[in-house]
């Protein structure tokens, strides 16, 4: 099972997301579940740290493990919106997922 932890702050930004495990889903290379929630999760990832004002950290520790994390370097009204954005999307995706395959994800939520 991928188990996704979405941290996010009291206004709803983004702050961190660890992922572990695998989906066990189909043999490793055409697991559906795994490619979808890595496309989540990349995605995600790269919007970030492409955004102005935000120091993206990530770390890969081992096969099957992915955590990243923001540090905000400034105060622009935008960077508030695409930090919201950036969670809402990703805990969209991963929820979905999780509901369609209950056995092969899950996702918890926690605040920073």
């Amino acid at each position: 099972m991928i188990s996704v932890l979405l941290v996010r702050n009291k206004c709803g930004e983004f702050c961190s997301c660890s992922a572990s495990g695998h989906a066990g889903f189909a043999a490793i290379g055409s697991d559906i579940v795994c490619s979808a929630v890595t496309v989540l999760l990349r995605t995600t990832m790269q919007v970030l740290s492409e955004t102005a004002g935000v120091a993206l950290t990530a770390q890969t520790h081992k096969r099957g493990t992915l955590e990243f994390g923001i540090e905000k370097k400034a105060v622009l009204p935008e960077l508030t919106a695409k930090l919201v954005y950036a969670a809402d999307f990703l805990e969209t995706g991963i929820a979905a997922l999780a509901n369609e395959y209950p056995q092969h994800v899950a996702l918890k939520m926690q605040h920073c």
